[in-house]
């Protein structure tokens, strides 16, 4: 880990670093067991941990960690013991296992299905015997500053490497597009598959979004930020609490106590696309079971239910789709052209293969009522409008004759960012965003079945950076391509040491 890093690439690296590995872990628990596996991915071996605990009705849960990619915490649905076959899905990686315990109880030899099955034997540990991670990389020595007009140069020298036997070499199909935004000059640079107009799905960064369509209704008078969101369901579609309810704000913060994913996500029909048969009725039934209780203790607790809820009832209250409302609130206002659910003829053209962990092609996934976590697509140049837009909000003021709502974002957008709480370690959340006030940046990570994103913002440097790859990534903080491709980038613009891209 690198601690000390002043402002910077390296210092936006020493921010991320921490916060990505802990979004999406689940609060501290007693763990009932305890499995190691090792499976071939690509050109790696990679170790694999699952942990399965079982509550006192019986119900089981599990996360899963890859330690080799950083990826900690993964939430598995469909966790399930009949007789002595053993099951689970991993919606956010597009993957299954089915296995068989042993007789006596120590291992579980099955397959693992991830466009292609492949065998994965998971053997039995003891408590609190879970692997160290891959260690950090060393970061190479600092350069003085690079300027945005002499990055192409430097950027190319970088990735030669990547390009001839790395993630984004001819055999794996990968691509990258960057968007940097640096004393209000704005470049994009491609590498690999991709050309600086590719559209990618940005996954979680999609909550940045749905966070401000809610400041934007707030600043409207439709809703406020304390409004229970049952208010917002379908009348009965459940109980009223009999203590403080979660309110919209709970959801926007990370603080609604809602699992990390819906228990009743069936994504072994189709593990590649998850969310694809996930609907109204599912979700409101799902509710009338969790309830709607805000929990006595309010912690960051990472959760697409919540998000996926809070689309859901701020699109439901104006009677339009999610992707009508982010449309009339954020991206018709900003003038993004580029980002949306739904592609035009002439956008899907420019959409990007995605791939998975193991190079293979994959579909990029659908959405219904979850939209509001992780639905939208968008390119590069329109990530770079949205993130100026976060710089200079009194810029933000789009058509006001078409778009009504564009007068509000001015206001809108700050909103997003006022501090509200704790985060994962090193970290302050805002709405939507994540924040380091030791590094002054704002930053959000978003992962599909093929494709990552990664998107962050420093006021007080009046800088933005946009990293988009198609290839799904496992990893977090150091070990996430985006991630070391964005610090990489921001260290050469600050002269501070760089991350490995390889």
């Amino acid at each position: 880990m690198i601690h000390g890093i002043a402002l910077g690439l390296l210092g936006l690296s020493g921010l991320l670093l921490p916060a990505l590995a802990a979004i999406g872990q689940e609060t501290e628990r007693e763990t009932a067991d305890c499995w190691a596996g090792t499976i071939s991915a690509g050109r790696a071996s990679l170790r694999l941990w699952l942990e399965v605990t079982k509550d006192s009705s019986g119900g089981m849960t599990a996360t899963f960690d890859n330690l080799d990619l950083g990826a900690t915490g993964a939430g598995c649905v469909d966790v399930r013991l009949d007789g002595d076959r053993f099951s689970f899905t991993v919606p956010s990686m597009g993957a299954s296992y089915t296995g068989r315990l042993s007789a006596d109880g120590t291992r579980i030899v099955g397959t693992w299905n991830q466009g292609r099955p492949r065998p994965l034997e998971f053997i039995r540990q003891p408590k609190g015997t879970r692997p160290a991670p891959r260690p950090m990389p060393e970061p190479l020595p600092a350069r003085p500053p690079v300027p945005i007009d002499g990055l192409k140069g430097v950027l190319d020298e970088a990735f030669a490497p990547v390009l001839e036997h790395g993630v984004l070499s001819p055999a794996t199909g990968g691509g990258i597009t960057i968007g940097v935004l640096a004393g209000g000059r704005r470049e994009v640079f491609a590498y690999g598959a991709t050309r600086p107009q590719s559209i990618f799905e940005i996954g979680s960064v999609t909550k940045t979004f749905t966070a401000l369509v809610l400041a934007q209704m707030v600043e409207r008078k439709k809703v406020t930020l304390d409004q229970p969101v049952r208010e917002l369901l379908p009348p009965g579609a459940v109980a009223k609490p009999d203590g403080p309810e979660i309110t919209l704000l709970d959801l926007a913060t990370q603080r609604s106590g809602l699992p990390r994913l819906p228990a009743n996500l069936h994504a072994e029909s189709d593990p590649s696309n998850p969310y694809a048969g996930y609907h109204e009725e599912h979700l409101l039934a799902l509710l009338a079971k969790l309830g709607v209780a805000r929990p006595e203790k309010q912690e960051f607790h990472y959760s697409n239910l919540g998000y996926g809820l809070l689309g859901f009832v701020l699109a439901r209250l104006e009677g339009l789709s999610y992707e009508e409302l982010v449309h009339r609130q954020v991206t018709g206002p900003l003038r993004l052209v580029d980002t949306s659910v739904h592609l035009s003829w002439s956008q899907r053209k420019r959409v990007i293969e995605a791939h998975n962990c193991i190079d293979q092609p994959v579909p990029l996934w659908t959405f219904d009522v979850m939209a509001g976590g992780s639905a939208l697509r968008s390119s590069a140049a329109d990530m770079l409008r949205y993130l100026d837009a976060q710089l200079h909000p009194n810029s933000a003021t789009g058509f006001d004759g078409k778009y009504p709502a564009a007068s509000t974002l001015p206001a809108a957008i700050p909103m997003t960012h006022i501090l509200r709480g704790d985060g994962p370690p090193e970290m302050k959340t805002g709405m939507g965003w994540l924040y380091s006030e030791q590094k002054q940046a704002y930053v959000q990570d978003g992962g599909t079945g093929g494709c990552t994103a990664f998107a962050a913002f420093q006021p007080q440097g009046d800088r933005a950076i946009v990293v988009l790859h198609n290839r799904q990534d496992l990893g977090v903080g150091p070990m996430s391509f985006t991630c070391r491709v964005a610090a990489h980038v921001m260290s050469l613009l600050s002269g501070q040491p760089t991350i490995p891209l390889e």
